[in-house]
């Protein structure tokens, strides 16, 4: 815990706020945090991550700012400097895409992702949205996680998808699977759970998605069972750390009156009125 919480410090310590109120590190004040010492090697996770965030379909322009300046180097002369001004998404996409083997690129991945799931938008903006808002939001982080990850796990040998998805539930939700979670919630038959899902239990799944994601990479896995193994055990330490923090654990937490899909059909009725 000493360790974690130096390192959280190290990152609060270099975390700037802008005159808008918006928080931001620099890339090189990062790389020495991470323990890098060239720049060379750090660009290239730089560069990895950009590629994550344009994957992800979100602008690279508004995570990775170049403030890149001319510093005097002797005699006279200039040279340009690069840098950046990185949102905590970049800061999270490069430690996911640092060196593994680093256990201060864990601690970032743990510290950068608590409030990570709010991406691309300032959390000012977040919390100006209405729940519902931030359900289609956080469902559409989830859509392109779970691609993501249905990728990573096809690579590390899973074929039965459903099997995979529910050994997650399972870890998440103390033993209940996909149809449980649905009978539970009262959902017709085949229809999406996610979509039946609050914020806060959407985020919670994403963090499980994105985690497994992780492990599965890191760890190199190459068979179906053990791939099956690792999405439970992040579901479960997911679940014990809510447990732990004195959360709501997330079969408790409310079923929203109307599906995202009931909403989306009701939006363009209204529209069509217009």
């Amino acid at each position: 815990m000493k360790e974690i919480d130096k390192n959280n410090k190290s990152f609060e310590n270099i975390k700037h706020i802008d005159e808008n109120g918006i928080e931001f590190w620099y890339a090189r004040e990062l790389m020495s945090v991470l323990q890098y010492s060239n720049w060379q090697n750090f660009e290239r996770i730089i560069n990895k991550a950009k590629m994550s965030c344009q994957n992800s379909d979100i602008s690279i322009l508004d995570h990775f700012i170049d403030v890149s300046k001319m510093v005097q180097i002797g005699s006279g002369a200039y040279r340009e400097q690069i840098d950046y001004k990185l949102t905590r998404y970049a800061c999270y996409l490069i430690a996911q895409n640092g060196d593994s083997r680093k256990r201060v690129i864990a601690l970032a991945q743990t510290y950068f992702a608590v409030q990570t799931r709010k991406q691309e938008i300032s959390e000012k903006e977040y919390s100006l949205l209405t729940e519902d808002e931030k359900r289609f939001y956080q469902r559409n982080l989830t859509r392109k996680g779970n691609y993501s990850l249905n990728q990573t796990a096809k690579n590390a040998g899973v074929k039965n998808f459903d099997r995979f998805h529910n050994a997650g539930y399972k870890g998440l939700y103390n033993g209940e699977n996909a149809d449980d979670i649905a009978k539970r919630k009262g959902l017709r038959y085949r229809e999406d759970i996610l979509d039946n899902m609050g914020s806060d239990e959407l985020i919670a799944n994403l963090f499980r998605i994105s985690q497994t994601e992780q492990k599965l990479k890191k760890d190199n896995i190459q068979t179906e069972r053990d791939a099956n193994k690792a999405h439970y055990e992040v579901g479960s330490k997911i679940r014990k750390t809510i447990k732990e923090l004195g959360g709501t654990m997330p079969e408790d937490l409310p079923t929203p009156k109307k599906s995202l899909k009931q909403i989306e059909k009701e939006n363009k009725k209204l529209l069509k009125r217009k």
